[in-house]
């Protein structure tokens, strides 16, 4: 099937320039993470795992790249003039050694996306049952796209023939699903916690507002993956475009999370930390001096499990 749309050259130059640019962004807002997982009191309280997983998709993002960078060098510089119809037919060929490899890129980084997502599913619900079905949609990412690089390099054709494009958008299909089930179930369970607790929470709490990071999250990567499933419908070179920003698209995602949690909590920790005084004092100049009392403490304990809350108030002196 013949290619619609930007000529192949074109697309790809534009790709390399989009990618680039997200990329920068992707760096910086990596920084910004680290220094969010590190900047700690006590090293014990640093999230490894979520450092290993920035860390791995800086790396693989990295890797992309400078493959894409070194596939547009080569078609439109190194064999420009001796590759059999050009640069537009070079960056066609499927069988390309560059090709491969940032696809293979791609694909795992859309593995270890969903997977951090399906993860912290599991850690808001405390339940395998409810991360079977993403389980399963990510175990059909992992075969589509194993797939599609496979015929990749089995191909006579472009990426929109029917044998290979069929692979792809089945893959693109699975991806977006086990976003869009796994976010949303994650965002229902903080909705429901929320709930459960708004009617004896005395301050204002952060869920609400860790929901919307989660939901925007997920919607700026579903709209990338749909975008890039569109083109492939209509057989567009769009997609190369697409599908190369949605690499330092999915990095940006991951660390937007974490970065604006972190602003949230030092915003609410230094609010909390300004002194309050009544008028009458700031009136006087200083504070009061108030007769000594016995302290008595008064200590609320919600308990929350399958669903029903429990809430008890007691006094300790």
């Amino acid at each position: 099937m013949s290619s619609q749309g930007m000529p192949m050259d074109a697309a790809v130059i534009m790709s390399v320039l989009l990618e680039g640019i997200l990329y920068g962004f992707s760096v910086l807002m990596f920084i910004g993470t680290v220094w969010t997982l590190t900047y700690k009191p006590c090293k014990q309280d640093i999230n490894r795992p979520t450092l290993v997983v920035a860390i791995l998709l800086l790396i693989l993002s990295t890797a992309h790249m400078v493959v894409n960078t070194i596939r547009a060098e080569d078609g439109l510089v190194k064999y420009r003039d001796t590759f059999r119809g050009g640069p537009s037919a070079f960056f066609e060929d499927v069988t390309q050694p560059t090709y491969l490899i940032k696809n293979v890129l791609y694909v795992m980084q859309s593995l270890l996306a969903d997977a951090v997502v399906i993860y912290r599913c599991y850690v808001v619900w405390r339940s395998v049952l409810v991360i079977i079905l993403p389980s399963m949609l990510w175990c059909s990412v992992a075969v589509t796209g194993i797939h599609a690089v496979y015929s990749c390099s089995q191909a006579s054709s472009n990426i929109f023939a029917q044998a290979l494009a069929q692979w792809v958008k089945a893959f693109l299909a699975s991806t977006i699903a086990t976003n869009l089930l796994s976010s949303g179930l994650l965002a229902y369970r903080i909705w429901m916690i929320e709930r459960g607790v708004s009617t004896v929470r005395v301050t204002k709490s952060t869920m609400m507002h860790i929901m919307r990071v989660l939901v925007d999250s997920a919607v700026l990567y579903s709209l990338m993956l749909f975008a890039a499933l569109i083109c492939f419908v209509c057989s567009n070179n769009g997609e190369v475009v697409v599908v190369d920003m949605a690499m330092p698209v999915m990095s940006i995602a991951f660390y937007m999370v974490l970065i604006r949690i972190a602003i949230n909590r030092e915003t609410r920790g230094r609010i909390s930390a300004i002194p309050r005084r009544t008028t009458s004092e700031m009136d006087q100049g200083h504070p009061r001096k108030c007769p000594r009392e016995p302290l008595q403490v008064h200590v609320s304990q919600l308990i929350h499990c399958d669903g029903t809350s429990v809430y008890r108030t007691g006094n300790q002196d």
